[in-house]
């Protein structure tokens, strides 16, 4: 008998000095894995806006593939509480070409984003709860093109670990937008340069859905890193969507007259 009580005492002193260094293993985590977002956030600060064209590229489960091609063009925003903005116009096939979603992204509250459709000559407001859903067809979601600044989540680093030829933090985030269609994201960050390399999404029911790679990165101005191509695979229904940048240029001029909801009925 006194036997098992000393071995119930030694097991709830154990667990009584186990339990601090637990809570403080998480907080560390969570620290760290803060760090690394702020980090990449700072590597890109500065680049002022961006111009680029882009390829889009839709493949169904049976190979079948589209492609439609696209300018976009990005305006950062220094601001406490707001993420930068991004224009995104299609070009080409003539069916869709004028097609225009204008995105303001916010750190506190709803995002605001805005869809020109030409056809109709009409430009609709995207709802906070329809943010989830698929951009033109596509497997990027509406909110996967709103800027992505580390106010958007909570952190928490989980491992090192080899990506290919590099070594990345593996960190996950949440998203603090409650109306975000996923619980959870699995980010890839490659220790030297402190860009993104994969990103694992998972949905409202904590399933993978979807695995975003990043490849091909340029350097420009000797500093801002950008991928060539970012690859989407929609991991429940097998469907892809590729899009692929060129012709970036950067400190084109533009200002917030180019972004304004305004204008879009007669940009061109």
């Amino acid at each position: 008998m006194t036997h098992r009580i000393s071995r119930f005492c030694g097991i709830a002193l154990m667990g009584a000095f186990l339990l601090p260094l637990a809570s403080q293993a998480a907080v560390d985590s969570q620290k760290k894995g803060r760090d690394i977002a702020m980090e990449v956030d700072r590597r890109d600060q500065g680049f002022g806006d961006t111009r680029a064209r882009l390829e889009m590229i839709l493949k169904d489960r049976s190979g079948r593939t589209s492609v439609r091609d696209l300018r976009m063009l990005t305006l950062e925003v220094i601001d406490r509480h707001d993420g930068d903005k991004t224009l995104v116009q299609f070009n080409k096939p003539r069916d869709i070409a004028g097609t225009t979603l204008l995105s303001f992204s916010h750190f506190q509250g709803n995002d605001d984003q805005w869809l020109f459709l030409p056809a109709l000559r009409r430009v609709k407001r995207i709802s906070s709860n329809n943010k989830s859903g698929p951009f033109v067809g596509s497997e990027f979601a509406y909110e996967d093109l709103l800027s992505q600044e580390h106010q958007r989540y909570t952190h928490k680093w989980l491992r090192d670990e080899s990506c290919g030829a590099l070594t990345c933090f593996v960190v996950e985030r949440r998203p603090t937008d409650s109306n975000s269609g996923y619980t959870r994201q699995m980010v890839w960050i490659d220790q030297e340069h402190y860009r993104p390399i994969k990103i694992d999404y998972f949905d409202r029911r904590n399933a993978l859905l979807k695995t975003l790679h990043y490849k091909d990165y340029r350097r420009f101005n000797s500093k801002y890193w950008r991928a060539q191509e970012m690859n989407m695979l929609n991991r429940q229904s097998g469907k892809s969507t590729v899009l692929r940048f060129s012709q970036y240029e950067f400190t084109v001029g533009l200002n917030e007259t180019y972004f304004r909801p305004s204008r879009l009925r007669t940009m061109r």
